[in-house]
């Protein structure tokens, strides 16, 4: 098998050894990406991904969960998403490749805890594109009632796996305008909420009693979907200028940016419905949210919401493509399938294919089930990012001080406990889905590998 591309020069990235009989690509096909973000372009795509207006995605199912302290889990989750970017930032620089938390954790723990990391991220990854397009059809579906939510829902899957077919230069173009009208809508809801004369202003939505934090926990567990965009930008390390300066500049502006947008438009919202029990709909609260601030704001909101989704997707399924791509050329997934690039467009086509069928079929699963399982796999998959940390920091220079390496883990270390603490947190479906998901990666990563190493030993 072919050393993996993060012990390979950077130059070396994005080819592999010619093994026709494996499956693999010959170094007559493209399999290095194209270099076209900076620091600022990063920072939309993962605003795009982790969509300022998702907020009223979750606002709902969170607002129970909390007994009306949705700003309160946004902090607790952003806090704790903060470490966990430090570390992905750190990492990005000794591991500047498209596979994420794949690739740092088969640099730190070898190629097989690798794999099991890369397959509970991709939970996450391939099932975020369906709860955009999910999401888009049950707003659309409420507001055109003759048309069937699936409807809309098929129409964007078409329409955005097209788009990421063609590449990814024209999704990088695509999600500023979207970011930026949503933005855009976020500034005027935060304004309009606060100015109306029936917005109530109180701390309280920040300060829980003890009875109520478990909820808030939970609710905080749920958010971390909300965060995934910082992961996502360094899926594009192999397409961004100058990777090692301008990919840990944009995770750390995305997080703390997204981070502020949300706890602003949840305050918002909170201040609007003070009484979490009168929501009715928990999926399309949102548009319960407007109406106080009348048809105008209504029809605006659905506009920068759809918008908000459709970037979410395109981003979306860029990323997971990208991340299929990487463990396809590293042999840990079929070579032939995820492993090439399209000659003509040079972007992963057939990942991008697998990624709109897989979200065809969760369109068939609820909004809170999706919810649970992304932030399941994203949990799992930042805990041995902030793992990753001190291990790669110890090979590196393995005299270090004792007193210097503990320095050097405090922040990864607080990252774990956090994304462990609000792993726990999740509702008992999740975990059972999720852990059954990662039982079946841990089966294929100890056991199906060697068995396919032996058949391409065979076969050579």
């Amino acid at each position: 098998m072919a050393g993996p591309t993060w012990q390979r020069a950077e130059s070396e990235v994005g080819t592999v050894a010619a093994d026709a009989s494996a499956g693999a690509p010959t170094r007559s096909e493209p399999t290095a990406l194209r270099r076209v973000f900076g620091t600022w372009s990063l920072v939309m795509f993962g605003l795009a991904y982790l969509v300022p207006l998702t907020v009223f995605t979750t606002f709902g199912t969170v607002s129970k969960l909390t007994e009306g302290h949705v700003p309160l889990a946004y902090v607790v989750t952003s806090l704790a998403m903060l470490f966990t970017a430090a570390s992905y930032a750190r990492l990005v620089r000794r591991v500047p490749v498209a596979g994420s938390a794949f690739s740092y954790a088969g640099a730190a723990f070898g190629r097989r805890v690798g794999f099991i990391t890369g397959w509970t991220l991709l939970l996450d990854y391939v099932l975020l594109p369906a709860i955009n397009y999910l999401i888009l059809g049950i707003y659309l579906g409420a507001r055109f009632p003759a048309v069937a939510p699936a409807v809309w829902s098929l129409a964007a899957i078409g329409l955005v796996t097209a788009l990421n077919v063609v590449g990814v230069d024209f999704v990088r173009r695509a999600s500023v305008g979207l970011v930026v009208f949503q933005l855009i809508f976020a500034a005027v809801f935060v304004v309009a909420a606060f100015a109306h004369p029936g917005a109530v202003l109180t701390a309280g939505a920040f300060v829980a009693e003890p009875a109520i934090w478990p909820g808030v926990f939970a609710g905080a567990a749920v958010l971390c979907l909300s965060f995934l965009g910082f992961d996502a930008v360094s899926t594009l390390s192999e397409e961004a200028r100058d990777p090692v300066r301008t990919v840990p500049r944009a995770i750390m502006l995305t997080t703390v940016i997204g981070g502020a947008i949300f706890i602003a438009l949840a305050y918002a919202g909170a201040s609007l419905l003070p009484d979490w029990r009168m929501i009715r709909a928990s999926d399309s609260a949102g548009l319960e949210l407007m109406q106080p601030l009348g048809p105008v704001m209504s029809a605006f909101f659905l506009a920068a919401y759809v918008s908000g989704c459709l970037a979410s997707a395109l981003v979306a399924q860029a990323s997971v493509a990208r991340v299929l791509f990487v463990m396809g050329r590293e042999r840990v997934l079929p070579t032939s399938l995820f492993g090439v690039l399209s000659p003509r467009f040079q972007t992963p086509v057939r990942a991008t294919l697998v990624v709109a069928l897989l979200s065809v079929a969760a369109l068939f699963v609820t909004l809170d089930t999706l919810a649970s399982l992304i932030s399941f796999g994203a949990l799992f998959a930042f805990s041995l990012v902030n793992l990753a940390v001190p291990r790669l920091d110890a090979l590196a220079a393995p005299d270090r001080s004792p007193v210097r390496v503990v320095g050097m883990a405090v922040v990864p270390g607080l990252g774990f406990a956090a994304t462990l603490w609000l792993w726990f947190n999740l509702s008992a479906l999740a975990l059972t889905v999720g852990l059954a998901w990662l039982g079946a990666g841990v089966i294929y990563g100890l056991v199906g590998h060697d068995v396919a190493d032996r058949a391409r030993e065979a076969l050579a």
